[in-house]
């Protein structure tokens, strides 16, 4: 079970933004690679401190995060590096800045820890995917094509001539203290350290085609609309050797149910009964997500009553178990009567059977919203 993100950086939810890279930094030196040269266990908590810093610097992460858990970013892959991992090539392409100042360069990966090179990652490509209540109930597997661009093949690169393949270059500034000596990305290379030195026929400027490729999203039960998930490594991929593939952004939309309302794990079911049924009770088929099942209506059933199917609702996405299915009985009043119907009724009106006597067990609608949340 993975361990919390919040525990894992030593903060509060309540943490600032500045407490939150502050606190990454600390972990981050403390369990950088060249601090504790082939120690596996350091080097797992580096990638650890780098996945949570990854979700709790973003605000709309962040937001997921606190709502949903683990489970709002495990449902295709993982975060950052793919099967819950992130790699050592994105945590320093993306997080170097936090803290290469306290090691001999730029963070970079490549050509040993603390290099400049950096490994440039393609860009992320998002999608919506649509899906119906039954399988965010049951959990889907979904293929979809997915245009990425690609290395074309036959691109070669060649080290870049400026920075002599280490992605930076060393600038001298006058200061106040004098003149100072940094380093900076390589404007040739944007910090690859590499240059295309082949470019196929039909190839861009980058060396990179359009290709359509089609990629399996494994979704989860019980995501909600709006919900993200990122498939690693299936967006666009970046030019040169020693690139990384961005990440497949999908968006989840939920379609309407023809019958079921969902409000978090619970279903909503309007049932429509006739007052001779509502009177006399009546067996009823009803629709729910794992099909038709039928119900038993005692008689003299009030409008208003709500019946709860235990378990039949939406699974929790956190595994905290499942909602149920609360059918609404509405009691049908006729809109209009013919002669002896209308005679019947007036002959009842003064009936006491037809005047309403509510019991100290018959609830009040807003103590039938009370149970609904309850």
């Amino acid at each position: 079970m993975k361990k919390d993100f919040y525990e894992i950086l030593g903060i509060s939810k309540s943490a600032t933004a500045p407490e939150i890279k502050k606190a990454y930094r600390k972990k981050a030196i403390e369990f950088h690679p060249d601090k504790n040269p082939g120690d596996a266990s350091a080097e797992e908590n580096f990638k650890t401190a780098a996945e949570a810093y990854e979700i709790l610097s973003d605000p709309n992460k962040k937001a997921k995060y606190d709502q949903y858990g683990h489970a709002a970013f495990d449902g295709a892959g993982g975060y950052g590096g793919g099967g819950g991992h992130m790699n050592m090539d994105d945590i320093f392409s993306q997080f170097g800045d936090i803290f290469g100042s306290a090691f001999g360069g730029g963070g970079g990966f490549g050509g040993g820890f603390g290099g400049g090179q950096r490994r440039v990652k393609g860009s992320n490509l998002r999608i919506k995917v649509r899906l119906t209540l039954e399988e965010i109930v049951n959990g889907v597997e979904k293929k979809v094509k997915v245009k990425r661009k690609v290395q074309a093949q036959g691109v070669t690169y060649r080290t870049c001539p400026t920075c002599n393949g280490s992605g930076q270059v060393m600038k001298i500034a006058n200061t106040i203290l004098g003149r100072m000596q940094t380093a900076a990305t390589c404007p040739s290379c944007g910090g690859a350290g590499q240059m295309m030195d082949h470019k196929p026929q039909g190839a861009d400027t980058q060396g990179m085609i359009l290709q359509e490729d089609t990629v399996s999203i494994k979704i989860p039960a019980g995501v909600v609309d709006g919900m993200q998930l990122k498939v690693s490594g299936k967006g666009n991929e970046a030019p040169g050797s020693n690139s990384v593939s961005g990440d497949l952004i999908v968006a989840i939309e939920e379609l309407e149910h023809e019958f079921l309302k969902r409000e978090g794990e619970n279903l909503h079911y309007d049932l429509y009964v006739s007052f001779p049924e509502a009177a006399l009770g009546v067996s009823k088929e009803i629709e729910t997500v794992s099909g038709k099942v039928r119900i038993k209506l005692d008689e003299g059933i009030q409008s208003g009553k709500i019946l709860r199917l235990k378990g039949k609702g939406v699974p929790s996405i956190n595994s905290y178990g499942t909602g149920d299915l609360l059918v609404h009985v509405n009691v049908w009043t006729p809109k209009t009567l013919n002669k002896e119907q209308k005679q019947f009724f007036e002959n009842m009106i003064d009936d006491e059977n037809f005047t309403p006597n509510p019991e100290k067990s018959d609830k009040s609608f807003f103590e039938k919203v009370k149970d609904m949340f309850s």
